[in-house]
């Protein structure tokens, strides 16, 4: 079966200062590394924008409403201290959760086996009513919530390997037994979440912190013995990945040394998880990697990676 990649030329016109990290050269390289022809049989749609239905699932209202007209406003403003908005902020939001939406719609129904959306600003620092760190709304805790609601999905896990926590993936998560949220990621380091004993009021937050210079033989092991294992316990009726690829050793932000190799390893041990719970339904989402080179190299990696499925 195929792989869809979903992404929209919006992800380019949300606008940050010059010399921030989140800037819309992340996509380019992307868009550049899947132009290759090892990826031509890979599904290509664009990402549709979302609408409230699905974010109101993962976000209070007053909070949706109030980030709405924000970027609605358009302009150079921010969020918080390190989260900007400009005039294409707004579509960029809304395409990259409808993004997320549609991958859970084709991969629950069958229409492909997996999917990698590509788009930006990220989404797991974005708490239940709390804009934080380069993200607005939760993309991956959108898609969790809309395979619930929409394909019957009862249990949902979501494995993020960004280097930094995602503190609102956990936030959204953190009362719900039908979602089960692992994490490895540095600590410390920002936002300062993720220690081993926050764990939900179910048990289902699974968070392994790493330290600063890990390499990729910690990082396997902490799959191989707790977070693999408990998806495999859980039996999730869908993966979902927030994939941050910050943890590469080229990225300026983390300070892990992960290779592509690892996150070729990680995806590949996932997708055999996958294919014993679920029927191999996986839905990955880009969340951090700000050094093009190493971003540009995992993603590859990652997305023949699910083309071998």
């Amino acid at each position: 079966m195929t792989t869809l990649y979903l992404h929209h030329a919006a992800a380019l016109n949300h606008l940050a200062e010059p010399g921030h990290p989140e800037r819309a050269d992340r996509i380019r390289v992307i868009e550049r590394s899947l132009e290759q022809e090892r990826f031509i049989a890979l599904a290509r749609e664009q990402a549709p924008c979302a609408p409230l239905e699905p974010i109101l699932r993962a976000h209070d209202a007053p909070y949706v409403e109030s980030v709405l007209e924000d970027l609605r406003r358009g302009g150079t403003l921010r969020a918080d201290i390190d989260t900007p908005v400009s005039a294409g902020t707004l579509e960029a939001v809304l395409r990259s959760v409808g993004g997320a939406v549609q991958a859970v719609d084709e991969v629950m129904t069958g229409q492909v086996h997996n999917a990698f959306l590509a788009m930006r600003p990220p989404g797991h620092h974005a708490e239940r009513a709390r804009a934080r760190g380069f993200c607005f709304f939760n993309t991956v805790a959108t898609a969790a919530r809309h395979a619930q609601a929409v394909h019957g999905a009862e249990r949902v896990a979501i494995l993020d390997w960004d280097a930094h926590h995602g503190n609102g993936t956990q936030d959204i998560f953190w009362n719900d037994p039908s979602v089960l949220y692992c994490s490895t990621h540095e600590m410390p380091l920002y936002p300062g979440t993720g220690a081993a004993d926050e764990r939900g009021e179910h048990g289902t937050i699974v968070n392994v912190p790493l330290t600063a210079g890990d390499d990729g033989t910690v990082f396997r092991e902490a799959l191989n013995m707790i977070v693999l294992p408990r998806i495999q316990a859980f039996r999730p009726d869908l993966v979902l990945i927030s994939a941050g690829f910050d943890a590469h050793w080229r990225d300026p932000l983390a300070n892990l040394n992960l290779t592509e190799r690892d996150f070729d390893w990680a995806t590949r041990r996932l997708m055999e998880v996958a294919a014993r719970v679920c029927g191999g339904r996986i839905v990955s989402a880009l969340e951090g990697g700000y050094d093009l080179i190493g971003l540009s190299a995992s993603v590859s990696t990652h997305v023949s990676t699910l083309m071998e499925a």
